[in-house]
């Protein structure tokens, strides 16, 4: 029986063998052609996808992310721009015969641009953007300086500027490039504009008078508040809205906004805010050999009023490294005001009314950062600026603050060599472990963004163009035909007039000018200017606790 089964079973061996042989080899015919499909439809799936973008970004259907916030007219623009944002009025979708194409092509200057969101050079935008803010300063520097600091701050929502200029900023081939930028109004330092200023009110109050009649430092205060003056009676003029005093080592920093703006931070302030005062942060280097503060520096010490109480005075004797102050000049910060009627200047930190106490806020977040003794450069500079006796007794007529005092002395009393090692010594921040451990703690922060925006500004070939766009220097007779007209103010190009300088009798000062009439509310005009002023000291802060 089994050798049967076994004997019937055999003949179906081979049909079975046969058939398996027959399906493998079946499989393995139909397994590459599988498999070649599968590769023809991978590499067509992508091709196929590649160009339909293609053919849909060619016809306007896909909008790249980095345009998306483009104006009419131009391929790039800055955040906030679009007409989603309450900050424009202008409408994304504007007709081809409406639009004009962009200057940048003629700017770049680099083959990736690492800030590509420009309109033209000019910033030209601001007739269609709320609120128009103006910035004034009082300046004496060059374009290196003047042209970052400005076209930052027109990136930021500024549109218009007061540049009050002598020195080398009032020099020919500095202010014809200042003239020729949209937006910026030059008043020079002429015999006229200090006959003008001698007949302000400001000479018959007494918020100023203690400033009066003292060289340096405190010439410089009242002179800042004078050009203010002015600049509040332009902007009424111009219908701007803010005004923000500010030094040309100052940048604004509007962090707390929704976008990196200071048009949308001003604009979220409520309508019965009439200043809001910017705490300053102040530049804290880590070499002794920078060139450019705007585009080197990134570390800042934070300001009294954006720390717990507990951390700043507990880490004051780290972040001071036996320097009199927390901060090495002013800690009280400064601020905007909204433009109205008796509006006038504070001093150079703040603005005030003549019939009412301004209703002011103060931001927790936002800043300005003030790059103050950044360069090595800046001991000298700010000692040949001033006449006062390196004395300790003398440098109190000159200064107001403390480091300011100490500096000039060194700058004045010692060899380079050792003016070096003191800078290394009381500026540069050097220790690692301490630099590490204050920012752990917050005293110390990271701030890219004005680095940033002024690199890629600088890449993207602005300030080069700037100056090349800038009309020649014209000759005397036909700079004195246009005079007037134009962005500058200046009458005549003559040798500036020491009205009211010190040392002057004020019976002498009292001829040159007109006593004006007082408004009735001469209450609130009372008080008295608020100078630069340092941080709270640990001193008051021990007694406090001890009490």
């Amino acid at each position: 029986m089994p050798s049967h089964l076994h004997t019937s079973l055999r003949p179906n061996a081979p049909s079975y063998y046969s058939n398996s042989s027959s399906s493998s080899s079946s499989s393995a015919v139909a397994s590459p052609s599988f498999a070649a499909k599968l590769l023809l439809l991978l590499t067509l799936l992508p091709l196929s996808l590649a160009l339909l973008a293609f053919a849909l970004q060619w016809r306007g259907g896909v909008t790249d992310p980095t345009t998306r916030w483009a104006p009419p007219g131009s391929s790039h623009l800055f955040p906030g721009m679009d007409n989603a944002s309450p900050l424009s009025s202008v409408s994304r979708h504007s007709s081809p015969s409406s639009s004009s194409p962009s200057d940048c092509a003629h700017l770049a200057r680099s083959a990736s641009p690492s800030f590509p969101y420009y309109r033209d050079w000019k910033f030209d935008i601001g007739s269609s953007l709320k609120p128009k803010i103006c910035v004034t300063t009082s300046t004496s520097a060059g374009l290196d300086q003047i042209l970052p600091w400005m076209f930052y701050h027109k990136v930021i929502g500024v549109t218009t500027f007061f540049l009050f200029v002598e020195g080398k900023a009032a020099s020919p081939s500095i202010s014809k490039v200042l003239e020729s930028i949209p937006g910026v109004k030059v008043i020079y330092r002429t015999r006229e504009l200090e006959e003008q200023q001698a007949k302000s009110r400001i000479w018959n109050e007494t918020w100023l008078s203690s400033f009066f009649y003292k060289p340096c430092n405190y010439e410089l205060f009242v002179k800042q508040s004078l050009n203010m003056e002015m600049a509040i009676v332009m902007a009424r003029d111009a219908g701007l809205d803010w005004i923000i005093h500010l030094d040309t080592d100052e940048l604004m920093h509007p962090a707390g906004a929704r976008e990196y703006s200071l048009r949308q931070l001003l604009m979220d302030v409520p309508d019965n805010v009439d200043m809001v005062v910017f705490p300053n942060y102040e530049s804290s280097v880590e070499r002794d050999d920078i060139k450019d503060p705007f585009s080197e520096v990134s570390m800042f010490k934070k300001n009294y009023d954006h720390l717990p109480k507990d951390t700043y005075f507990g880490m004051y004797k780290e972040s001071t490294r036996g320097n009199p102050n927390y901060f090495l000049t002013y800690g009280n910060g400064k601020s905007a005001a909204r433009i109205q009627d008796h509006l006038r200047p504070n001093g150079a930190h703040r603005w005030h009314n003549y019939m009412k106490t301004p209703n002011e806020v103060k931001l927790e977040e936002a800043a300005v950062l003030h790059y103050t003794y950044a360069k090595f450069s800046d001991l000298t500079s700010r000692r040949d600026r001033c006449g006062c006796k390196p004395t300790k007794e003398d440098v109190k007529r000159c200064f107001m603050l403390e480091f300011d005092r100490s500096a000039f002395i060194i700058a004045s009393t010692v060899t380079e060599d050792e003016m070096l090692n003191w800078y290394r010594e009381h500026v540069v921040w050097g220790d690692k472990d301490v630099k590490m451990k204050l920012l752990r703690k917050g005293v110390l922060t990271r701030i890219y963004a004005p680095m940033a925006i002024i690199q890629g500004l600088r890449e993207s070939g602005v300030f080069s163009s700037v100056i090349a766009s800038a009309p020649s220097i014209l000759s005397r007779d036909k700079f004195l035909s246009m005079i007037g007209g134009g962005n500058s103010s200046r009458a005549v190009a003559s040798e500036s007039l020491p009205s009211r300088k010190a040392g002057r009798s004020k019976e002498h000062h009292s001829t040159a000018r007109k006593i004006l009439d007082v408004e009735a509310n001469a209450a609130a005009s009372h008080a008295s200017a608020i100078p630069p002023l340092s941080p709270p000291g640990i001193r008051g802060y021990i007694s406090d606790e001890v009490y």
